[in-house]
């Protein structure tokens, strides 16, 4: 397999989307909170003139979003027809898988086998391959549930 991966880091751990889903990295400009949605989203922001809706990956994931530091950039993505900014605490690289996703051994908790779909090695070392409509789902929704879009 030799599928090209963005590598992010949500909540102190690295992670994998698939460069194919990513449609451009931004500098995260203002957020305008929306009311009425979900904790995880953040609100919306512009990006050409786009509305983006922005997912806070750990809020989503259910942790305290305090906890790390965040990047001041998000990676762009489309899921369910929805354009999302998915906050993250930094945006590493781009690489190469090195191999098929793998079982996780021992799991990482009840957040992380929500959204994770195996550990896969890349040339840049291991990382969780991501399931992005659970991702963006949030917290509340089993794998694969999307009603976000603001």
């Amino acid at each position: 397999m030799s599928e090209l991966l963005v590598i992010i880091q949500i909540a102190g751990r690295r992670c994998a989307l698939g460069a194919h889903d990513v449609k451009s990295v931004i500098e995260l400009g203002s957020i305008t909170p929306v009311p009425r949605t979900p904790d995880f989203v953040a609100g919306i922001t512009a990006l050409r003139s786009q509305s983006l809706t922005v997912i806070d990956c750990r809020s989503a994931l259910g942790f305290d979003t305090a906890q790390w530091p965040t990047d001041d950039r998000a990676a762009v993505v489309a899921c369910g027809g929805h354009s999302y900014a998915l906050m993250v605490d930094g945006i590493e690289d781009i690489t190469t898988a090195a191999g098929v996703p793998g079982q996780i051994p021992g799991g990482f908790g009840p957040e992380w086998s929500r959204i994770a779909t195996g550990m896969i090695e890349t040339m840049t070392g291991p990382a969780l391959l991501i399931d992005l409509a659970a991702l963006i789902a949030g917290p509340e929704s089993p794998r694969g549930d999307i009603e976000v879009a603001a």
